[in-house]
């Protein structure tokens, strides 16, 4: 349609111009042939300004008073005047208007001499004699010139000197049909439609195409005329409505001005053609536009609707719709195509990530109950060791006082032996005791290795947790892409769009459904961005976690087994001393000779017992430090226990629903 346009304002005016230059020339031409034509009337009226017989004619109708002279002298200028009009058919009439009050009006042709009397009270006589001698070009008069009634006709008229004198006498007339001078000009055509007409100073028609026309103002307005001769072209619209392109000039004899006018419609009827392809053009287009329109909002506009709607039930948690777009075998359909392959693997994470927080959750549900049985345990050992620790200190009084027993040994020989039976009971009590804590131990260090076993499953568990996390972000940043190919897809659109103008709006509509969509995808993907942004936070806090809690597993390992050295060695002692107490049982009939024996054993059990309460001291603080890891391991599996919970939450809003 632009082009159509351009195409049609362009022929439009060189049309224009070409007529207007041709128009000018012509017009150019035709006002120098009228130049000619008027020049040729000013030049017999000069002949007859410097006709000596012509003066001396009026000198002598001067000298002559009778009546019958005058007449005579008139009936003489009368024919002398003939001679210059005779044959000369476009002068109608020549007229003498006196100056002078001694002359007489003369007049030849159809001009009237009773018209000198009326002629004179005009405005050009005035400037006529204003002129003194030089030519002055009349228009057709409303009232009539030399002749009333007669037809449209303009005047030529000069002051007469005396040659001798200088004086004035005449105002010559000279009444020129107006016929002869359309005549000159008539065969001349600007073009279809065209008219040529005379204007006069005040833009008033000289000569016209129509004779009604005369002396009314012109339908075409022109620009003021100054001292020099203009001529030129424009465009203007008459007073009828019509626009036309006028050429004028200006006469060399006057200023009075030719006039050519051709209407614009009629010059540029044949580039209306093209005018006329052009809208038919423009509709067909617009028709395939809308078709296209058509087409594109259904094999395009409505899918990717379509795709937007499941796409927000994606980002809402349904992540079980599918577009179906393997019906298709365009880019439409690869992009529902990819969509579902999109939607299947972010379903298959999501359940593979719930089985996974599931697990984490249900092994800190293990790992919370080992650590509390852990914590039992920790707690009988702190008490066994206690009474070890007890049983002892009994040792070493014991020890004591059969040291001093041994110093009188015979009067207090019962009490040894009953020392000597409590012992053996305590001795056996602290042996059933240190059994007893080996057990423990033993069961500590099965279920301390338990612990271990599953705090690394539940390390190589959230590792695999985060490597899904990694790929969902993976995923994530694909869908981005695809947004913003999708963005920069919707602005070429735009763009194109707006190139096309009014037929490009209804593919703008569908570009802004682009973008939106793209917008919307953005801010979806977004969205499980930060979500998947915040669980991958919440994996990463959950190992740093289990690798601070693996050391202090591994040290609780090594403290459990430094216990049940411990234990044993406590066990061997209490042994030792268990066959010592039978050996003191048996000899305690040889008691007088082995009193030194005694004494020294009895130092060597004080010296044991001391050891033992040592030992047992030791063995209570590394009891309590166990006590103590086996609260953190309590903490730390429940803080596992609640970011399980809340990394279910998490995810819980993209399964199945």
């Amino acid at each position: 349609m632009t082009v159509g346009l351009m195409a049609y304002t362009k022929a439009k005016n060189i049309i224009e111009n070409k007529v207007s230059d041709s128009s000018l020339q012509t017009i150019n031409q035709v006002a120098s042939k009228l130049d000619i034509i008027f020049r040729s009337y000013e030049d017999l009226s000069m002949q007859i300004m410097v006709d000596n017989d012509f003066h001396e004619l009026v000198r002598q109708e001067l000298q002559n008073d009778p009546e019958h002279g005058k007449s005579e002298y008139t009936g003489m200028l009368k024919d002398h005047l003939r001679k210059y009009v005779t044959g000369n058919v476009s002068i109608s009439g020549v007229l003498l208007i006196p100056v002078d009050p001694n002359l007489t009006a003369v007049n030849i042709g159809s001009a009237q001499a009773d018209r000198s009397e009326v002629l004179k009270k005009t405005e050009w006589f005035k400037q006529v004699i204003e002129k003194d001698g030089k030519p002055v070009w009349i228009p057709p008069q409303q009232d009539g010139l030399a002749a009333v009634p007669a037809p449209p006709s303009i005047g030529m008229s000069r002051l007469i000197k005396d040659n001798m004198s200088n004086q004035p006498t005449y105002v010559l007339v000279m009444e020129i049909h107006l016929a002869s001078i359309s005549k000159s000009y008539e065969d001349v055509s600007l073009g279809e439609g065209s008219e040529m007409a005379i204007l006069d100073s005040k833009g008033h028609y000289v000569a016209a195409p129509q004779e009604e026309w005369i002396g009314k103002p012109a339908k075409v307005s022109l620009p003021a005329e100054g001292d020099a001769p203009q001529k030129g072209s424009l465009k203007a619209t008459s007073t009828g409505g019509t626009n036309v392109l006028a050429a004028y000039a200006s006469f060399d004899r006057m200023n009075w001005r030719l006039l050519g006018t051709v209407p614009i419609k009629d010059l540029v009827r044949d580039a209306k053609e093209i005018q006329t392809l052009m809208w038919l053009t423009a509709s067909i287009a617009a028709l395939i536009a809308i078709a296209i329109g058509v087409l594109v909002l259904k094999y395009i506009g409505r899918p990717i609707v379509k795709l937007r709607n499941l796409m927000n039930e994606g980002a809402g948690g349904n992540l079980t719709v599918r577009s179906g777009g393997k019906k298709r075998k365009d880019e439409i359909g690869e992009l529902m195509e990819s969509f579902d392959r999109m939607m299947g693997q972010i379903r298959t994470l999501a359940e593979q990530t719930t089985r996974s927080a599931e697990d984490v959750l249900l092994t800190a549900a293990e790992l919370t109950e080992a650590s509390g049985k852990t914590s039992l345990s920790a707690k009988e050992i702190a008490t066994a060791t206690e009474e070890i620790a007890g049983g002892a200190a009994n040792l070493a009084t014991e020890a004591e006082r059969g040291s001093e027993l041994t110093y009188d040994m015979g009067i207090q020989m019962k009490k040894v032996i009953d020392a000597n039976q409590e012992m053996v009971v305590s001795s056996r009590e602290v042996r059933e005791a240190g059994m007893q804590g080996t057990a423990h131990m033993g069961v500590l260090m099965q279920k301390t290795g338990m612990t271990e076993e599953k705090t690394r499953a539940m390390v190589e568990k959230v590792d695999a947790l985060k490597e899904s996390t990694g790929s969902i972000v993976k995923i994530l940043e694909m869908l981005m892409t695809l947004s913003k190919q999708t963005n920069i897809l919707s602005l070429n659109a735009t763009i194109e769009a707006a190139r096309a103008g009014t037929a490009g709006k209804s593919f703008m509509v569908v570009a802004d459904e682009i973008r939106k969509l793209a917008d919307q995808s953005r801010e979806s993907i977004d969205v499980a961005g930060q979500i998947i942004e915040k669980n991958s936070r919440e994996i990463d806090e959950t190992v740093r976690i289990l690798s601070d809690a693996y050391p202090l597993f591994q040290e609780q390992i090594g403290s459990v087994r430094d216990a049940n050295g411990i234990f044993l060695t406590v066990q061997g002692k209490m042994e030792e001393f268990t066959e010592k107490l039978e050996l003191v049982t048996g000899s305690i009939s040889q008691l007088d000779l082995t009193q030194s024996v005694l004494s020294n054993a009895m130092m060597n059990v004080s010296a044991v017992a001391q050891e033992s309460s040592a030992t047992s001291e030791e063995v209570a603080s590394l009891s309590n430090e166990q006590l103590s890891i086996s609260d953190g391991m309590v903490r730390l599996s429940e803080k596992l226990d609640t970011v399980s919970r809340e990394l279910k939450a998490g995810i819980s809003q993209f399964i199945i629903r």
